[in-house]
């Protein structure tokens, strides 16, 4: 019976394997840019790419990019206290700074934070037309952060079709969303527009169950607009505007740490004008960007009730202006190379002042700046539309501490008989000591060098039915090594290492009879490996070992599709910072379960239905701080 069942099942894949022509390719050929920073077909990348577009977002109905990230392969993202609260993301072990991020192509991460990392809990998620996750060192095509990967929010406006748009939608703690935005062109003009708005009463993030009872509410604000000029056939100017402000109460990071008016205000913007030509046939592309980046944030705790003695008043300022010009050269063939270079110009300004029972304390960062700039050249190589490579490096030059080389290598064989995918990369990456790390009175130390890390991969994909069906797995390691730490007198050194490792699996099935499937689990170990830590050999904080997500999507008919997911994410450990020194505490593992129901009354008019946590579990993301239970929410969707 066995010998049996194994043959046919040899003869089952044999077919369906042989049956696949090449015009799977074609199915495979969304493009991606971040990967290699030109428009490149997905089956010839070796990179760990994941994509997310729109049509996914709208189909599940998330409400934050926050949800829309929880779903990746090899990302971790923990939230203090639910929607609208600080959101930190793990890429592959990494830490929450070592993480690059953009959003058209325009570095966000914050200039004027200890550490340089992204909130993600300020982006709106209306106006995404895609999200492009790259996982392993980045540093060659992208600089400084890119340590474990580059994740890239692409905001809607490049289609030419017009249309108008308007989203509502309510649920559980008086949360509410809203969305209008068109598109459309004029002559050599195309225009578009969104302005959303997002906002819920909230619960307590500190977790109601240790006695915390004073909700914290939150609402973001955003618009963005686009204008796109056509001068020639080959030659084009862009510009772009984003506006982002969101305000949300917080609680302390303690068993009780209720706080009826600690409130933290950001406001960012950024403004982003492009010059496109194509010269030679385009053979010789070209792209000259302009960009500014302004970022402000307070967290004000005045004095309460509760906390009769203490009060605190924190105020950050960050701007960054960056130019970048670059080339992609088509002369030779089967060689796609480019060369670019950028330059960028960081400023920051910072103050905290407290009050306790401990006395007042006082922390001023005046104003500092920094200019990095960054040579880089990759080389695109093709043979035979069958095996392809990346081959770049990049030097950075940075006016404090000096020249920082990286390089990356990454082929990838693509075997047309079996539509398998065989792909593998090397690469270097750094991080560079941010203005606090060098110029703080206090902790900075204006002798460091950057982080680095060195990382490589080896994974298969294979494709079934013209790539309705693809599942793949990748082994990952990386190393950190001279990571920030501090030294007896709270100074920042380069001084810890860190390892991480595992793998990745993911699996989908698209669109067979209406129905799709997308799972994947991640496996990562990690350890700290400075001998000076109190954590030597113990994993990172916050990482899980094990995670797991399952996604079921099924189209009953033209009129009505439903939606569900589990989650699951493994023990991880964290620590409670109210002993000292601080306790390393396990927390439990969770799995939550979201369901989706939506009816398409008229070919412009949808409404649905979702709940999330459909079994109302008690877990904890961050230690102490509060989640979600069971929650509902409707809306309606109406599209011209």
């Amino acid at each position: 019976m066995k010998k049996f069942l194994f043959i046919t099942v040899s003869i089952l894949l044999n077919n369906l394997l042989l049956s696949q022509s090449d015009t799977l390719k074609t199915t495979l050929s969304e493009v991606v840019v971040t990967a290699n920073r030109t428009q490149t077909p997905y089956y010839s990348l070796a990179s760990s790419v994941t994509i997310i577009t729109a049509e996914e977002i709208s189909k599940k109905h998330y409400n934050s990019v926050v949800e829309v990230l929880r779903e990746v392969p090899g990302l971790i993202i923990v939230q203090q206290g639910g929607y609208g609260k600080i959101a930190n993301l793990f890429m592959r072990g990494a830490n929450s700074n070592h993480t690059l991020v953009f959003i058209d192509g325009f570095k966000v991460n914050d200039a004027s934070s200890p550490n340089n990392a992204f909130d993600f809990s300020i982006l709106n998620i209306d106006d995404i037309e895609k999200i492009e996750i790259v996982r392993g060192p980045q540093s060659t095509l992208y600089g400084s952060d890119a340590i474990a990967g580059v994740i890239n929010f692409i905001t809607k406006g490049s289609q030419k079709k017009k249309y108008y748009s308007l989203s509502i939608e309510g649920g559980t703690h008086s949360f509410y969303k809203g969305n209008l935005s068109f598109q459309g062109n004029y002559k050599l003009i195309d225009y578009y527009l969104s302005a959303s708005g997002t906002g819920s009463k909230g619960i307590s993030a500190s977790n109601a169950k240790y006695g915390n009872n004073e909700t914290d509410g939150f609402n973001n604000n955003a618009i963005t607009s686009k204008i796109n000029l056509n001068l020639l056939s080959n030659l084009k100017l862009n510009f772009m505007y984003k506006y982002s402000k969101l305000k949300t109460d917080l609680d302390q990071n303690e068993k009780q740490g209720d706080d009826p008016n600690f409130k933290y205000d950001v406001e960012e913007q950024i403004f982003k004008s492009q010059l496109t030509s194509n010269l030679f046939d385009n053979k010789w592309e070209q792209f000259f960007s302009a960009s500014y980046f302004k970022r402000l944030s307070n967290a004000n705790d005045e004095t309460d009730d509760i906390r009769p003695f203490t009060s605190s008043s924190s105020n950050n300022h960050a701007e960054r202006i960056k130019f970048d010009w670059q080339n992609n050269f088509n002369f030779i063939k089967n060689n796609l190379i480019t060369l670019g270079i950028e330059t960028e110009l960081e400023k920051a300004n910072t103050s905290y002042k407290s009050n306790s029972e401990w006395g007042p304390y006082e922390s001023i960062f005046p104003e500092k700046s920094i200019r990095t700039t960054g040579l880089y050249l990759q080389d695109q190589l093709n043979f035979s539309n069958s095996l392809f490579a990346s081959v770049g490096f990049r030097i950075d030059k940075n006016e404090k501490y000096g020249t920082v080389t990286t390089f990356r290598i990454a082929p990838a064989y693509y075997l047309n008989s079996t539509n398998t995918k065989i792909k593998a990369s090397y690469g270097t990456g750094f991080k560079a000591p941010s203005l606090f790390n060098l110029y703080d009175p206090l902790f900075g130390n204006p002798e460091l060098k950057p982080e680095k890390s060195k990382g490589w991969e080896l994974g298969i994909e294979q494709f079934f039915i013209n790539g309705k069906i693809s599942l793949g797995i990748t082994y990952f390691n990386l190393d950190l090594e001279d990571m920030f730490g501090y030294d007896a007198n709270y100074k920042t050194i380069n001084i810890a290492k860190a390892a991480s490792k595992g793998f990745e699996f993911y699996s989908t099935l698209t669109n067979i009879n209406g129905l799709f499937i997308n799972a994947n689990y991640t496996y990562n170990y990690t350890k700290d490996k400075y001998e000076g830590s109190v954590d030597f050999n113990k994993p990172l904080l916050r990482r899980p070992e094990h995670q797991f997500y399952l996604y079921l999507g099924y189209q009953i008919n033209d009129e009505i599709t439903f939606n569900t997911s589990l989650k699951y994410v493994g023990k991880r450990d964290d620590k409670d910072f109210s002993f000292y020194p601080a306790k390393r505490i396990t927390m439990s593992d969770y799995s939550i379960v979201n369901l989706s129901l939506t009816y398409k009354l008229f070919s412009y008019l949808e409404i649905y239905g979702r709940v999330e946590n459909l079994f109302n579990k008690d877990y904890e993301e961050v230690l102490y701080y509060g989640t979600l239970g069971r929650t509902f929410y409707i809306g309606c969707n109406v599209k011209l």
